[in-house]
């Protein structure tokens, strides 16, 4: 493990960036601020989530169009354009007056940290990767984890004292003066196979490279959809609805923060042993037990009592988060190949970041019709039950497949 991380040290801690860097795009970050934003422009929680909504599925069809950006501009240029329009996108959210500006400054913030900084990342580990793909995705992966264990105090602390608007100053200038620069740096070394359509890369099934229109037509994408929705829809709600949680349930923020770290932690561990475990059987044997925790863990808010049952909510659900972000950087490579990777992950991706953008509009307008989320939580963990089940068939057909 010593040699690997030395030997690759520089492409591990690009990876690491990209996904740390993403969490200003976050929407357990992005959420941290909600209380104040409402309250600022006068939105309830299904108004609030209705922004969201729209501002993130217009991310996620813009990120649809121009994923493919990834297969095509180098990234040691893709990267630190993203990473400016990124820093612009925390600014607007500093200086903007109206409902308007705000939509538009939350479309970019989500197209520029989940949708953009996740996809060059995922993507770049993939095509930089073979043999040891599971292990690098695990690593970067950690650059989630540690954005959510290392941020929240900060900017909480930054919010009592001067505010959400210059909280979102700060963001704006950590992302100019030391993101953008770091990525300039890491990158200015590039490694093949380098980002560009025409690179060799490792084929997928059948021996070949997919691209976008063979992926659409094939039964294997609409089967895994899904299961691709699932986890991005109910771990955006679960941080999203964090402060309505509070209020339901009666807790205060202070005593439900150690969730983060037990989060991060479930997130960090098991996103290693599936890395582990994606190399040595494969990645499609991960996706009959991928939801299964999430659905203890959902299921877990309606009966807890006091703030454990949240801090145990939280470390459960990180446990799918680390298998799932491992096993789709691994199966989407293995599946497709990584010539078109680019194309066809900001598909993936795109679906993804629906996912998010769907969950607080639907959930928040069933808080403002009476249906709290401990209640609603309870029909999520049974659709992760069902899900799980549908996916052993799905799983027994890939592998066949040769």
């Amino acid at each position: 493990m010593l040699c690997f991380l030395a030997q690759n040290r520089r492409w591990l801690a690009t990876g690491l960036l990209l996904a740390f860097g993403s969490s200003f795009g976050q929407t357990w970050f992005i959420s941290l601020f909600a209380g104040e934003i409402r309250a600022e422009y006068g939105l309830s929680d299904g108004d609030w989530g209705l922004i969201y909504t729209v501002a993130t599925l217009g991310s996620a069809g813009l990120l649809l169009g121009r994923g493919s950006w990834a297969d095509t501009v180098r990234l040691s240029l893709l990267a630190p354009m993203i990473a400016g329009a990124f820093a612009g996108a925390a600014a607007l959210m500093a200086l903007g007056q109206s409902i308007w500006t705000l939509g538009i400054a939350v479309f970019l913030l989500r197209f520029c940290g989940q949708g953009m900084f996740s996809h060059i990342k995922m993507t770049a580990m993939a095509r930089w990767f073979v043999a040891t793909r599971g292990r690098a995705m695990a690593l970067t992966n950690l650059g989630y984890p540690l954005g959510e264990v290392l941020l929240p105090l900060p900017a909480v602390l930054m919010l009592a004292a001067i505010g959400w608007r210059a909280s979102w100053g700060v963001v704006a200038a950590v992302i100019v003066l030391v993101v953008l620069p770091l990525l300039v740096w890491l990158l200015a070394q590039d490694r093949a196979p380098q980002g560009s359509a025409e690179a060799t890369g490792a084929p997928g099934l059948g021996g070949r490279h997919w691209q976008r229109s063979e992926v659409l037509r094939h039964w294997l994408f609409w089967a895994l959809v899904p299961l691709l929705l699932t986890p991005g829809f109910i771990g955006t709600v679960l941080f999203f609805h964090q402060v309505h949680v509070s209020e339901v349930k009666g807790w205060s923020l202070a005593a439900m923060a150690p969730g983060y770290p037990a989060y991060a932690a479930a997130t960090v561990t098991t996103a290693f042993i599936t890395g582990w475990a994606c190399d040595r059987f494969g990645p499609a044997r991960m996706l009959p037990i991928m939801v299964v925790p999430m659905a203890l863990g959902i299921w877990l808010i309606g009966p807890a009592e006091t703030p454990l049952g949240w801090i145990a909510a939280l470390g459960i659900t990180g446990v799918t988060q680390g298998i799932a972000g491992t096993t789709w950087g691994t199966l989407m490579p293995e599946v497709y190949g990584t010539n078109h990777l680019g194309s066809v992950r900001a598909m993936a991706t795109a679906l993804m970041v629906v996912s998010t953008a769907i969950g607080p509009g639907i959930t928040g307008l069933a808080i403002d019709w009476g249906v709290s989320f401990p209640q609603q939580a309870i029909f999520m963990a049974l659709w992760c039950v069902a899900l799980s089940a549908a996916m052993v068939p799905v799983m027994r057909r890939i592998v066949a497949e040769p």
